[in-house]
């Protein structure tokens, strides 16, 4: 099934990733606080990935494809297609990569032109709360797909008599057609806060399977939340214990 999606263009954003922030396989996922300009650091929490965001502070999601092929990222910011504003399913539109391509989403997408700006924020003025979906704020996700490979060409023996008749005249016609098709499948563009400008194209993107090849799952929350739940590492006071002899040494008359 063909599918019509949006491809970014990577020229216009390369995404500020640093590895040890990242998360995933085929496909690196980190978050960039825009207001500090630096990447979130990653914690690890019983199996589980979460960064800390700073509530009012702008971010954008990072993308990094370690793949040597295309990838469809579909992107969900609080269980919402960051796309079409749906709640979010595997089957709908996301963000095309070419081969070990960065790029950020910035925020929302608002046209092909724009997008409104992701900013922390309580869970009461969240867009997925404010849509009647606050069930999964806090959750940064994509689902990864790899293209379908394109099927060989056939050859027909009428065919290959005529390539052997006129050899010259066949190839500028082949270098034509992947010239095309190169042009065609080239991501041109970049990725609620306050719109700004982030220009996309649409192009058709055929998966290779209606599951994605990997699932990457970032959580966040404030610092203070996930101190409270030690996803950070937790400085515990040391706790003090009642001494049975307090008085170690003779006093002062």
């Amino acid at each position: 099934m063909k599918t019509l999606l949006i491809a970014l263009a990577i020229a216009a954003g390369l995404a500020h990733v640093a590895p040890a922030h990242a998360v995933g396989r085929l496909l690196d996922l980190s978050v960039y606080d825009r207001d500090t300009q630096r990447s979130l650091p990653v914690y690890v929490h019983q199996g589980r990935y979460y960064v800390a965001g700073e509530p009012g502070h702008r971010y954008r999601v990072a993308l990094r494809s370690r793949s040597g092929e295309d990838l469809l990222a579909v992107l969900s910011v609080d269980g919402v297609n960051a796309v079409s504003g749906q709640t979010a399913g595997w089957s709908q539109a996301g963000y095309v990569l070419d081969p070990r391509a960065n790029t950020d989403v910035l925020g929302w997408r608002k046209s092909l032109s724009q997008v409104a700006d992701f900013v922390f924020t309580d869970i009461g003025q969240s867009y997925a709360a404010k849509t009647g979906r606050p069930d999964n704020v806090g959750v940064i996700g994509v689902a990864v797909f790899r293209r379908k490979p394109l099927p060989p060409p056939v050859v027909y023996e009428a065919d290959m008599a005529a390539d052997q008749a006129a050899p010259m005249a066949a190839a500028p016609a082949a270098r034509g057609e992947v010239q095309r098709a190169a042009k065609a499948g080239t991501p041109l563009g970049t990725g609620h806060g306050e719109r700004e400008y982030s220009s996309v194209t649409e192009v058709e993107f055929e998966r290779a399977s209606s599951s994605p090849d990997e699932l990457v799952t970032l959580y966040y929350d404030t610092r203070d939340n996930l101190a409270a739940q030690c996803v950070i590492p937790c400085e515990r006071p040391h706790p003090v214990r009642p001494d049975p002899f307090p008085g170690r040494f003779v006093p002062d008359p």
